[in-house]
């Protein structure tokens, strides 16, 4: 069976801060054998930034999340710009940003130029990004076909319509399949994932949070990736091997992450 990717783990968070080799050890028993950690503020990028050069199974997304639109800084912009700059091979995606019409205030006006800026700085330092959306789907389809990145991205959690998951991957785009749809009420999304092609989806977990079925209240963890690729399988047709096969590909396509025998700790 080929190994996962967690292409969505926010493990410079608790409970793995602190625990990192042990909580990297019970990824790799379930076979999720590399993480993308994105960032969600100016704050953390230089924890994420080492925490990618000191493990070899984690890879770095730096950016900055709409909901903290009200505490990022004109600063910021220029820090995250200066890492990108001097990138290494570990920093593999401009992420977690995005558009959130769900919060409280949501100052789209603002959330909008932020976003924007970041797209820009994808597309010059060729990279992928990681997106968040939050009844933004149209939207965020608009600025990404007038941003019109040659790497793409994808859009992390998507748990939208099949038409507006068609309209990311028209343009390129991957979907992000994660714990919604070990939920059986969340029966739209479930459609959804039966439904598109296997060749524009990638596994996540969002951990710590989006705690999977049965294990609410619990924080989610990078190795239950290997929990929602059970209950993808269940609801397509396709062999598990092909799906997993699928996963992989799409994920080191898209992030241009080197094989695993390279990232063991």
């Amino acid at each position: 069976m080929p190994y996962f990717v967690d292409t969505h783990c926010h493990f410079d968070f608790p409970p793995f801060s602190g625990r990192e080799v042990a909580s990297l050890a019970s990824a790799a028993q379930a076979n999720v054998q590399q993480v993308i950690v994105p960032a969600v503020s100016a704050a953390y990028f230089s924890r994420i930034v080492d925490l990618a050069a000191n493990y070899p199974p984690l890879f770095a997304a730096l950016g900055m999340h709409p909901l903290y639109i009200a505490q990022h800084q004109e600063a910021d912009l220029a820090l995250l710009a200066s890492l990108l700059e001097n990138k290494t091979e570990k920093l593999v995606a401009v992420g977690e940003i995005g558009l959130d019409l769900y919060m409280d205030e949501p100052q789209l006006p603002c959330q909008l130029a932020l976003l924007r800026a970041q797209l820009t700085l994808a597309k010059q330092h060729d990279l992928p990004v990681i997106l968040h959306s939050r009844r933004s789907h149209d939207q965020l389809a608009s600025a990404l076909r007038k941003a019109d990145l040659p790497r793409t991205g994808v859009v992390h959690g998507f748990a939208g319509s099949l038409a507006q998951a068609q309209a990311f991957i028209r343009m390129g785009y991957y979907i992000g399949v994660g714990g919604t749809i070990t939920y059986e009420r969340a029966q739209k999304t479930r459609n959804v994932m039966a439904t598109l092609p296997l060749s524009a989806l990638l596994l996540e977990t969002d951990a710590p949070d989006m705690p999977l079925a049965g294990f609410q209240g619990q924080p989610n963890r990078p190795e239950r990736a290997a929990n929602v690729f059970a209950v993808l399988c269940e609801l397509r047709s396709e062999t598990p091997q092909e799906i997993a096969a699928h996963l992989l590909e799409n994920s080191q396509r898209l992030f241009q992450l080197p094989p695993v025998e390279k990232c063991v700790l």
